[in-house]
């Protein structure tokens, strides 16, 4: 589950760029110095609560796999196609939104993005996070895929958790401090990014080759034979 946390934490890096113009936007009248951290918290924790729900969904089709027979062949997959994603590029949300049916979605989810901008009532706040969870973010697909191999909904549901948590303090600080992280500065930690993306990509494959080793390459339960006892 650390992982889980860092890539997060990576993640904010490239949620800047792309999200920090949202939780910048958001709506600035609020009375005291309380409510408005606290506008800035319930954007992050809508966003967190979106990605949650998105690891509900990867974990119930992950355990049907796992149950299948076929989760290590799934971790396989996944880091490959993360493994020949990330070596073409970290901007892959371009080629999501290049197919006309997203495009036309992303399309109305930024007008509901746009109508709450303006309102500065907590349930706004809250459903601008929650929306803004559904944006296409390379780094989301990446902790989604971590999540899909975790084996059950809870654990998925969870990682996505831990996912979200990591990307707080950065997005937190954006929405308070404002642009003090400089389009220059992402340029610099793009190489960083990168590697982050392959070696999760590595651990994806080494996972699924069921190596025996601890933390990289653990012995996954053989689907079906879960406490049987051989004599």
């Amino acid at each position: 589950m650390l992982l889980a946390f860092l890539t997060g934490l990576f993640s904010s890096l490239h949620c800047v760029g792309m999200c920090g113009p949202i939780a910048l936007a958001l709506p600035k009248a609020y009375s005291g110095r309380a409510a408005y951290v606290g506008s800035r918290l319930l954007y992050n924790f809508g966003r967190t609560l979106t990605y949650i729900l998105l690891g509900v969904v990867v974990g119930l089709l992950g355990e049907s796999i796992a149950f299948s027979g076929y989760q290590q062949g799934l971790s396989i997959a996944l880091g490959v196609a993360l493994l020949i994603a990330g070596l073409l590029s970290l901007n892959n949300e371009k080629r999501f939104l290049a197919l006309p049916f997203l495009d036309r979605l992303m399309l109305r989810l930024r007008k509901a993005l746009a109508r709450r901008l303006g309102n500065p009532s907590p349930h706004a706040t809250l459903s601008i996070g929650l929306l803004n969870g559904f944006l296409p973010c390379g780094f989301v697909y990446l902790a989604l895929s971590g999540a899909a191999i975790s084996g059950n909904v809870l654990d998925a549901a969870s990682y996505m958790a831990l996912f979200g948590i990591g990307t707080m303090p950065l997005m937190l600080s954006v929405s308070l401090l404002g642009g003090w992280i400089k389009p220059a500065w992402r340029s610099r930690l793009r190489p960083v990014m990168h590697a982050f993306v392959l070696i999760f990509a590595t651990l994806l494959i080494l996972r699924g080759m069921n190596l025996g080793i601890p933390f990289v390459s653990p012995a996954l339960p053989v689907a079906g034979l879960e406490g049987v006892v051989c004599e």
